[in-house]
Order: structure tokens, then sequence, then C-alpha cells
């Protein structure tokens, strides 16, 4: 059953202009990261949105998510994922045209495999840790892996179209580790390509560098929270300074509104105590949404045209309003975030008041809160 009551809205236009904002901030081709549902604004719709953009990549952690884009006729943007695992479907990536991410013997060797058993030529990214200590082949396994990828190539069953790295500390701009590491990952692809590697990509930036660091966008650009509108790099500039709007608002009417007396105790333990006579209302949202339960009393929202914050704990399902005298009803909608027009809260500010940082907040916006696309102030299907 669809809830009436709750909607994740999902402004596809600001996702198409926010790619084209990113496109014409690099030279560099630009690949729009789709993954985790598209940032949890929904894989299809924002993926076409981003090519209407001018996205000529999309990109994606999980072979599954890569897939479904090719099963679902998206077919001309090159697809890259990079979080694949040993036994997972190999085959069905090549026989789908999906670029696949290499960083250990073991992946090359069932990549190899997979070519040999399809008749398809394997498009490789091959992918050095330049310094994130998380994926990628460490520097010194690297060359192991470049004569490795070598005589696949030599036998035609690969072909390595990318080279590439993903930085640690991009979103603190002109921190010393991302000089660095582009010394490692340009050390590295010095490497590759003298050793006969002739790659179509060479990528390292992700949003925060693609609208930070230029230097460091070589042939192609990464972005995956600008492509939402939200700001990689808060501390030092707001989504409108890079020419970005939030696609995302989260918005849902309240569901019961009742009078309390002065000393109410506000949902589990008590963490808020009116001090007057006030009004409570019910927002039907909850840690089960994705709302953090850490926005207690910190959480803000909008409602009957004014900023307020969530009285008491989040529940699973719910969470409680002081508001006040103000006039209010059943069915009035609140607005936890959204762009930030008319002074509402947007995801960056949950983000600070909950500590963590705005991917999360989006991300985690459940599937039982139906995303609603809209494009031009009006609702499409997308």
């Amino acid at each position: 059953m669809t809830r009436q009551h709750v909607a994740a809205r999902v402004d596809l236009g600001a996702i198409r202009a926010n790619v084209a904002a990113l496109r014409a901030a690099t030279s560099a081709e630009v690949l729009a990261v789709v993954k985790a549902d598209g940032y949890g604004h929904g894989l299809l719709p924002s993926a076409r949105a981003a090519v209407a953009g001018g996205a000529t990549w999309l990109g994606t952690a999980l072979l599954d998510e890569a897939l479904e884009l090719r099963a679902a006729g998206i077919t001309a943007p090159r697809v890259l994922a990079w979080l694949i695992g040993p036994g997972e479907a190999w085959a069905d990536a090549l026989a789908a045209d999906v670029d696949v991410s290499v960083n250990a013997g073991w992946a090359l060797d069932e990549v190899v495999a997979a070519a040999r058993q399809t008749g398809t030529t394997a498009r490789v990214h091959l992918k050095v840790d330049s310094g994130l200590g998380r994926g990628g082949a460490a520097p010194a396994d690297w060359a192991d892996l470049v004569e490795a990828a070598r005589k696949a190539e030599a036998e035609g069953v690969v072909r390595v179209v990318g080279l590439w790295s993903h930085l640690a500390y991009a979103d603190a701009p002109g921190h010393p580790t991302i000089v660095r590491q582009a010394e490692v990952f340009r050390e590295a692809v010095a490497l590759a390509e003298g050793a006969g590697i002739d790659p179509e990509v060479r990528h390292l930036a992700n949003s925060a560098a693609t609208l930070t660091a230029p230097e460091h966008h070589f042939d192609l650009v990464r972005p995956g929270l600008a492509v939402y509108g939200l700001s990689p790099v808060p501390d030092v500039a707001g989504p409108s300074s890079y020419g970005l709007r939030p696609a995302m608002t989260l918005a849902a009417n309240l569901v019961h509104v009742k009078r309390v007396p002065a000393g109410s105790g506000v949902s589990y333990g008590h963490i808020y105590t009116t001090e007057r006579e006030t009004t409570l209302g019910l927002v039907p949202l909850g840690y089960a949404d994705g709302v953090p339960r850490a926005g207690g009393n910190v959480g803000p929202v909008l409602a009957a045209g004014r900023s307020r914050t969530v009285a008491g704990r989040v529940c699973m399902d719910q969470l409680v309003l002081d508001l006040g005298d103000d006039d209010v009803a059943v069915g009035d909608e609140v607005v936890l975030f959204g762009p930030g027009d008319d002074g509402g809260p947007t995801a960056q500010d949950w983000a600070e008041a909950t500590g963590t940082i705005s991917n999360e907040i989006v991300t985690r916006v459940g599937p039982r809160d139906p995303r609603v696309y809209v494009e031009g102030g009006r609702e499409v299907t997308p």
C-alpha cells in the first residue's frame, strides 16, 4: 500500500542541471555515480537524468546495479562497476557491455575466465591504491598486476581501458594527501603506460576534486554527491556556489495533532518536556525511514512556515514536533529537508545536527518512502 502521507520528492530537472554544471566546469568526461540506488534518489530515473545532463559514463559500486541499468535499456553511456567479489557474475557483466574494475590478480583471473567463456574481450579498469587504504592494488603489487593484464591483452581476452584511483581527503581542499595521492597515481599510470597499457581514460577525481581540484581531473571525473545537488565541501561552500541544487525533498503530512499541558513528557525517555501548554504534532517518519535517531531534540524541520526541531526521541516510524500555539491541522505538510528554499532545512543541516555527512542523510531514506518525481514543478513518470 502506498503511503499517501509521506514522499521523497526527487527533482529530475535538478539532477540534469547539476550534471550540466559539472560538465561545464571541466574539460574531462563526466561519470555520474548512481550507486546506492542513485544515492537514494532512484537508480534508473537518476541515471537517465544524468545522461540527459551530459554524463557520458555511469558508475555503480555493485554489479547488480550496473546490470539493472543495462536491462532497463540504458545503453548510450559507458557503465563501470567497481565493487565485485569472487564468484560474482563477471560473464553477465561482459555480456551486458559493463566495464569492470580489477585491483588484484584473483579478479583479473576471474575476468579472463569469463572472457574466454563468453568469447568477449573484457573492458577493464585497473585500480591502484594511491593512499586511501581501501580498494586498489598496493603500489608494491602494481607492476605484477600490470604485467598480468598485458599478458591478458596479448591473448585478446582483456582490454585495459582505464587506470584509476580514489582520493581520501578531497573534501578538505589543500590537504597534503591530495597532492601526494596524485603523485602516486601519476607514477602508477607512467608504469602502466611504460609497460604498453594504452588506456582510454585515467580518473582520480570524485565530487570534491571535480569542484575544487581541476589539476587532478585527468580524462574523466566521477562526481557522486554533487550530481544530487549537495556540496562535498560544505566547510568551503554550499551547493549554490557551484551552480548545484539539492534534488531530494523529504516531507510528510501530520497524522495527529493534540493539545497537551505544560510539563508533558514527549516520546521515549522523556528527553523533551513541554514548558507550557502547547500543540504536539505527529509526523509519520522515523529511523526505519532513514531519519537519524540521533535527531532527537536537534533535527531541523519546517512546519507551519517556521523552522523547528524534533521534540524528543525519533522513533522507528514517527517523530513529534512541538508546534506551540500555531494554527496547525492533520494533513499539514512538514519538510524534513529539501533545497533550503524559504528557510527550510537541508540534508546538510541534518548532517550537521546529527554528526554525519549529507551523503548518509539522503542515501538512508528508506524504500518504504515512495519516490515522487518532478520536473519543472510538475509530477512526472520517469
